[in-house]
């Protein structure tokens, strides 16, 4: 999976960053710094990614890509821009790598011995009170 975001650089070179002001707490200072940053990548002309990892992103990241193919990363959790801006770059590389790792195949199992047994017995108890419902003799 590393090779896939070996030169970070590469990727933060493409990053077009914009700033806002954030919401939230902050007094007089929240009114005058734009401290949330928004980092927009633009997985259409991006040549980074093979064409099959661009797939994959925009099945798994859909939420987050718009319709002009721009991935964004929204972080305002700090009072500082330049962390908010770490924040990003950092949350971006984590949710690639999460959404190109390859999904691990899944081993069938069979139930346990015990799992069968329970589930034939709840099914002996449920058979019997319905049986017990029909020979009521309600005549009395």
């Amino acid at each position: 999976m590393k090779h896939v975001i070996s030169d970070r650089d590469a990727f933060i070179r493409e990053f077009k960053f914009q700033t806002s002001r954030s919401s939230g707490p902050g007094g007089q200072h929240v009114n005058k710094v734009s401290s949330r940053v928004e980092l927009r990548f633009n997985l259409k002309e991006t040549q980074l990614l093979s064409e099959e990892n661009k797939a994959l992103l925009y099945k798994k990241l859909a939420t987050r890509i718009s319709q002009e193919g721009v991935l964004s990363v929204v972080v305002q959790a700090d009072r500082s821009q330049l962390k908010n801006k770490q924040t990003a770059i950092e949350k971006f590389f984590e949710m690639l790598e999460h959404a190109l790792k390859p999904e691990k195949k899944r081993r069938a199992t069979k139930p346990s011995r015990a799992a069968r047994e329970r589930r034939l017995q709840a099914k002996k108890q449920s058979s019997e009170k319905k049986t017990r419902r029909r020979s009521s003799d309600w005549k009395d």
